[in-house]
Parts: structure tokens; C-alpha cells; sequence
């Protein structure tokens, strides 16, 4: 590339800059955050070589405060508040956030089998961080944020495989087992006690941009489970309460509560013929 060539390119790349809406934050410093919120609120790992005493409490709220305000000031143009309002109203959900945490992790906990404490779940389980990083997320959502919401799932799915879009909502004591490959549309709206396995896709039966503004993505009652690679689309189905929704099942239609819904295949097993050894085929 010549120097000419060089500056043409620049100036082009200048041009383009300028016709950004956003400037964002970077996404190592969302992720940084959102670790450091759910360690704030559960403080059960560390680092080996942490050798200094824990942050009082209070100080360490306020540093959080600070990293999400600094987070926000390449959004201030797009706030609907000022950003100290906004920071307000965020840390005001944060004692609800961690009450509906502590019934995700005891969901999951008493749920599953493998599951040897709740400190287990909360330090280690996919499925618990992507909950615990949906539920700041959404908050951020609900106060027309833009952007940055999303920038922390996308965070999350990229450590846990499981896709939840922030503008969903989800009730209490949800549990996703395993994980990998779930993906929770925007417009889902989940219930109270639902339980979800991996591969369990809750989408849009169409990806028209036209259909933006409307509820393209189905309803899940109380007390539903959706077991592995089973697929729900549509803004109008709406699994019943207490159904269960069997693997690999496809659905594109309401079913009623109570129900039991199941893909039906056939796997067949025969014996093959056995050849007689001979000297030949030796």
C-alpha cells in the first residue's frame, strides 16, 4: 500500500466513524463488570493468590456504582435520564435481583441430582451465571439502555452457550441444566418454576425485520419443563402450566396445561447375520 493509497484509507475509515450512533463500552471491561457484580453479590471463589482483606462492603458497592457509570458515558446522548438517575434506579432493583438469585441457585440446587450445594451452583454452573447476568441485564433493558444490555448477555453466552435476550421475561426459580445451545428469544415471556435443558430453542416462526415491535416469541407458563433440543416458536404459543414438553419435540402451537407433549421416532435394532470364520477369510 502506498502513502497515498495509506491516507485515502484513513480518511475513509474517519468518514465512516463519524457515521456511528453508538459509542460503546468495550466488551472486556462489560464482562469485567458483570463477574464483578456476581462476585459482589456471592462472594464464594477468589483468586489463589488473593492475599488481601475483603473489601468492605460498602466501598466496594461504590466502585461498582463508579465501573457503571463510567460504562454508561459513552451512552449519555441516548439516556432517557440523567446518569446519575439511571445509576439510581439500577442499584435500587440490585436487593430484588439478588433475592430472585438466591431462588434460581436453591431451584437449581434442589432440582437436580448432580448438584452437591448451592455454592457449587453459584461458583460453577453455566446455567446460573447466565440467569444471574440476564437479571442485571434486563434491568438495563427496562430503562431503555441501549445496547450496553445486550453487550453483557452476549458476554455470558460466550462463556456459558446459552443465549437469553435481556428484553425477555423470566420469573423466579428458573433452572437451565446443562445449558450449552439454549437460546431465549426477546419477546419470551417464562413463568414461575420452569426448568429448561440444553439445546431448547424458544424462537420466531418468522425473522422478518417488520415484525420488530410485536411478540414473536412464545409464552411459558408456571411450572413448565422443556427437555433437550426441543424447539418452541411462535408469539402466540403458549405452553400450559405444569406441561412437560419432551426432547427433540417441535411446536408451533398453544397446548393446554397439564400436557404432556412428546416427538415420537423409531429406533430399531437388529442383529446382523454372523459370518461363519473360515481359513479363507482368516
Amino acid at each position: 500500500m502506498t502513502a497515498q493509497q495509506q491516507e485515502a484509507f484513513f480518511e475513509r475509515l474517519n468518514e465512516q466513524n463519524q457515521t456511528f450512533r453508538y459509542k460503546l463500552p468495550s466488551r472486556q471491561e462489560s464482562g469485567k463488570f458483570i463477574q464483578q457484580l456476581i462476585n459482589f453479590l456471592f462472594p464464594i471463589s477468589q483468586d489463589c493468590q488473593h492475599n488481601e482483606k475483603a473489601k468492605d462492603l460498602r466501598e466496594a458497592y461504590s466502585s461498582l456504582r463508579d465501573k457503571l457509570g463510567c460504562m454508561l458515558d459513552p451512552l449519555l446522548p441516548e439516556l432517557t435520564d440523567s446518569k446519575e438517575d439511571t445509576l439510581d434506579q439500577i442499584f435500587a432493583n440490585i436487593p430484588e435481583i439478588y433475592d430472585l438469585l438466591l431462588q434460581d441457585a436453591k431451584a437449581i440446587t434442589d432440582n437436580d441430582p448432580a448438584s452437591v450445594s448451592v455454592e457449587e451452583v453459584i461458583a460453577l454452573y453455566p446455567g446460573f451465571m447466565a440467569i444471574a447476568t440476564y437479571r442485571i441485564a434486563h434491568i438495563l433493558a427496562e430503562l431503555k439502555i441501549p445496547l450496553l444490555p445486550r453487550m453483557l448477555t452476549e458476554f455470558a453466552h460466550s462463556q456459558t452457550g446459552i443465549d437469553i435476550h435481556p428484553n425477555a421475561v423470566i420469573g423466579h426459580s428458573f433452572f437451565i441444566d446443562h445449558g450449552t445451545g439454549v437460546v431465549i428469544g426477546e419477546t419470551t415471556h417464562i413463568g414461575n418454576n420452569v426448568k429448561l435443558y440444553q439445546g431448547v430453542t424458544l424462537g420466531a416462526t418468522h425473522v422478518s425485520k417488520s415484525l420488530a415491535s410485536r411478540k414473536r416469541h412464545p409464552t411459558i407458563e408456571d411450572n413448565v419443563v422443556v427437555y433437550a433440543n426441543a424447539t418452541i416458536l411462535g408469539g402466540e404459543t403458549v405452553i400450559g402450566k405444569d406441561s412437560i414438553i419432551g426432547g427433540n419435540a417441535w411446536i408451533v402451537k398453544s397446548v393446554p396445561p397439564y400436557s404432556l407433549v412428546y416427538h415420537q421416532s423409531k429406533v430399531e435394532v437388529r442383529q446382523q447375520p454372523v459370518q461363519p470364520v473360515t481359513e479363507a477369510s482368516l
